[in-house]
């Protein structure tokens, strides 16, 4: 029960604080351990499995995209004044989120639970991967391979993007 605590303020607390801070990079890295406290939790809770692909897929590879993308679109101070149209979109934005939010609560709160009578399928960690990368292996490097591709394609896009601002500002 302690460790289900320690592991709650640890996730919970570096959520709260990355909301908080104004360096984006500072936030980012908060994310992080709010997100390797969620796998702290998988693996308190037993999911082995989910864990793992928790520390791969967003500890590993979607805190890296979002650091590249902080680090490759940072503005000077000046540029990130708000200005009076950006309000009126960041009111409106938060409007409709809010109505979503609303929505999707209502969904939730309106639906009935009803537990499936089918039994869980017994798969051990290393059976689900000798699965995943047996008959599905060539699936999965072309997914690993269109990502690449997508991250560096971003990586061109906006360094090519911020060379253009450039010359045209000197």
């Amino acid at each position: 029960m302690i460790a289900l605590l320690i592991i709650v303020v640890v996730t919970l607390g570096s959520a709260a604080i990355a909301m908080t801070l104004r360096n984006l990079i500072h936030s980012v890295l908060l994310l992080i351990g709010s997100w390797a406290g969620i796998a702290a939790f998988y693996l308190w809770a037993g999911a082995e499995f989910l864990a793992f692909a928790q520390v791969l897929v967003y500890v590993g590879a979607v805190s890296m995209v979002v650091l590249f993308a902080v680090l490759l679109t940072r503005r000077s101070r000046l540029e990130l004044a708000i200005a009076p149209e950006s309000r009126a979109r960041a009111v409106s934005a938060t409007l409709v989120a809010g109505s979503m939010l609303a929505v999707l609560a209502f969904a939730v709160f309106s639906s009935e639970f009803r537990p499936s009578s089918a039994p869980a399928p017994d798969l051990t960690v290393h059976q689900l991967g000798t699965r995943l990368m047996g008959t599905h292996a060539a699936a999965v490097l072309v997914v690993g391979v269109i990502l690449t591709v997508a991250l560096l394609g971003a990586v061109v896009i906006a360094a090519t993007e911020a060379r253009e601002e450039r010359g045209t500002k000197s």
